[in-house]
């Protein structure tokens, strides 16, 4: 455990301490989101990336240990294990070094090597890499019961033996390795027959870069053509290269006939042996990398959606818009509550229109409606311009809102238990309202891989995505807190220490003992013990509960020190969170002690002068330009409102209301050169773009964010 937590350290550049305490915490069963915002003294202030990362690692090098104990336990078992291979193998610090110490001794099918060895041919082999300046003794292994029926057959089959030895020395795999690495090239060409289907491929059709530079989407582009069988790859460096390698470590330049012979199995070791095993490598790392590049693109673009501005608490109408089939819809109360549903049909005839219209105004009348969401689907922009055109109460916000996924949740387990009586289209125009309301509680609900925001997301290894994912989630649902009494089981199920069964035993509670009045009252829910108590409670708000600190992310265990402060001046709890004034007389140096110091009081500080405040950003109303609703519509030079829906490592794709999403490359992001689309612009963000190019045909659109 030691020796990892020095290596965690010196790799991810963070003190011992830090490491050690991060571990120790983490063995102890708490979460990510606990550490970082109550132990920061205990962390030295490390964040949630650099605490996932050290668990992360962690994690790793339990899996080297456990194929090092594997290994170990099946060259005890084979009788092959001595002193100096144990100090190899323990000695290994990655995978790949440890598989290359384990490569002689892996159980091996019958290869051409192990057939030549039982011909008896070894020792020919031998002879024969010594390169003495004597003729090759090739006659005395002549042995017609063995196959050995003539001097091809010898010399053969000792070049077969040598090609494995060859492949086989980690220090000639170091150094390919090396040169795979520096001199690659990665070649892409297209398959003749099956060109046609693969027109989304065009680009990789004869394409050749530097295995150093090729961008992670761009690998990952063209390892789905190769799956798909539409391209064929190569990643080899120079083979000229890679010979002169392995010539000058292996052949002893006597002229002698040996010496060709050498050269001929070196050249066979690396066209069947190590050409192939590392390209195979390369391709694991380049895949590796191309999926922790897009599976960060993925997690950076969902955080931005789930901390999209929330509406609030407004009573909102959502209309789910349709041509043949209506638009669906349903007027929801302040907490997402179901109030009515109908379907209007306002692209219909004008009877109908008229219908719509009339439908439409007495329900935002009746039910006190102050928003109006409008799926951003099929008919979206026309049921938007349908709306705008209403005589509708004066501050009315109408707006667009992605419905992606939307579907996907009205099917859902989660949604038929909340409206068992209700069919998909009345659950997916609620999903869209509840979106407008609170992006987070509402988006919880969906797998993020439906949401729309990643790329390539099927491609990359699910296992890793999964935890990043659900990391970003996690973070998200806790940095915002959750009102314990209206949120449903699954926003509770990410909330630090809890999960689905606690979170669902937390509803179960609720509705059979009315709401949460304060958060020692949680520790009454079935199988919630104080460890799952102590991740959960700072993360947990109840709005007007008796103490002010229960509706704050102060946590329970330092309500000590806010009671000490409130006495010292002379005040209660309730008066310091009302007061900036008698706020502005404490020093909070006064409270420091071992386990709590100036980070953590100057995160109380900041709480209770806004308890339970929420980091998401106030709702901005949008509105798409007027008169555009279709590709047709677009003219090179426009500017035009637009929403970022997707952010990649190559540029931003912009929803302008044509149903058909704009891309606004890196080199047109900003007048200055980006090296990252992220750092200018961010998913759900409003932006004027300038459209530069229209392409119905081919469905492209290019935009720009250049004056």
């Amino acid at each position: 455990m030691t020796t990892y937590q020095n290596i965690i350290a010196k790799e991810l550049q963070l003190k011992n301490s830090q490491v050690v305490a991060v571990t120790t915490l983490l063995e102890g069963g708490a979460t990510v989101p606990f550490i970082a915002r109550y132990r920061k003294e205990a962390t030295g202030l490390l964040d949630e990336v650099q605490i996932a990362a050290v668990r992360d690692r962690m994690s790793q090098l339990a899996e080297l240990d456990k194929r090092r104990e594997a290994i170990i336990v099946s060259l005890t078992e084979r009788e092959l294990i001595n002193s100096k291979l144990q100090q190899a193998i323990t000695a290994a610090c990655d995978m790949t070094t440890l598989e290359d110490v384990y490569l002689p001794y892996r159980v091996k099918r019958r290869t051409r090597s192990f057939i030549a060895k039982e011909k008896g041919l070894e020792p020919l082999a031998h002879e024969i890499l010594r390169q003495d300046t004597r003729p090759v003794n090739w006659r005395a292994f002549i042995d017609h019961e063995k196959g050995v029926a003539e001097k091809d057959d010898a010399l053969s089959g000792a070049r077969d033996i040598i090609a494995e030895w060859v492949s086989e020395d980690p220090v000639i795999r170091i150094a390919l390795r090396r040169l795979f690495t520096s001199q690659g090239m990665i070649s892409s060409k297209v398959i003749p027959k099956n060109q046609d289907k693969g027109a989304k491929f065009r680009d990789y059709f004869a394409w050749q870069e530097p295995v150093a530079k090729v961008a992670g989407h761009r690998m990952l582009a063209m390892l789905r053509g190769e799956n798909e069988k539409v391209l064929s790859l190569s990643l080899r460096p120079p083979q000229e290269a890679a010979l002169n390698l392995l010539n000058g470590k292996y052949v002893v330049k006597n002229g002698s006939a040996a010496t060709e012979q050498v050269k001929l199995a070196l050249a066979d070791s690396y066209k069947r042996l190590l050409g192939p095993s590392l390209e195979n490598e390369l391709r694991a790392k380049l895949k590796e990398l191309a999926d922790r590049e897009a599976i960060t693109v993925f997690s950076e673009n969902l955080r931005s959606l789930l901390l999209a501005s929330p509406l609030g608490q407004k009573r909102v109408m959502a209309l789910d818009p349709g041509f043949r089939t209506g638009a669906k819809l349903v007027c929801l109360d302040e907490s997402g509550q179901l109030l009515h549903f109908s379907t209007i049909y306002p692209t219909h005839s004008t009877t109908k229109r008229e219908e719509a219209e009339k439908n439409v105004t007495n329900f935002c009348r009746k039910y006190s409606i102050e928003a109006i969401a409008i799926g951003n689907g099929t008919a979206g922009r026309e049921t938007e311009a349908f709306v705008r055109k209403l005589d509708l109460s004066k501050g009315m916000i109408v707006t667009m809102v992605d419905e992606s996924g939307a579907s996907i949740y009205s099917a859902s387990e989660v949604a038929r238990t909340e409206f068992p009586d209700h069919d998909l289209t009345v659950r997916g125009s609620v999903s869209i309202g509840r979106r407008l309301q609170d992006p987070l509680a509402e988006l919880v609900k969906l797998d993020p891989k439906v949401i729309g925001v990643g790329q390539y997301q099927h491609d990359v290894k699910q296992s890793d995505l999964k935890k990043s994912l659900d990391d970003t989630v996690a973070s998200c649902v806790n940095s915002v807190g959750v009102e314990i009494n209206s949120a449903s089981i699954e926003l509770l199920a990410h909330v630090s220490g809890l999960g689905p069964v606690l979170a669902k035993n937390i509803v179960q509670y609720r509705n059979e003992n009315g709401p949460f009045s304060s958060r020692r009252q949680i520790l009454k829910v079935p199988r919630l013990g104080k460890k799952a108590f102590e991740q959960c409670a700072g993360f947990l708000r109840i709005q007007g509960a008796k103490n002010p600190l229960d509706a704050s992310a102060v946590h329970p265990e330092q309500y000590h020190i806010v009671e000490q402060m409130a006495k010292d001046c002379g005040a209660l709890v309730a008066d310091l969170i009302s007061s900036a004034k008698l706020r502005d007389t404490i020093n909070i140096k006064r409270y420091v002690s071992d386990e709590v110091g100036i980070p953590t009081l100057s995160d109380i500080m900041q709480e209770i002068a806004k308890p339970g405040r929420d980091p998401r950003e106030e709702f901005a109303e949008f509105a798409f330009g007027e008169g555009v609703s279709s590709m047709e519509d677009l003219k090179p030079g426009m500017k035009l409102p637009g929403i970022i829906s997707n952010v990649t490592k190559f540029g931003a794709f912009v929803d302008i209301g044509v149903h058909q999403d704009g891309l606004i490359h890196i080199s047109q992001l900003a007048d200055r050169y980006v090296k990252d689309p992220s750092e200018v612009v961010s998913v759900r963000q409003h932006v004027v773009v300038r459209v530069l190019e229209v392409d119905i045909q081919r469905k492209r659109i290019a935009l720009s964010l250049k004056e």
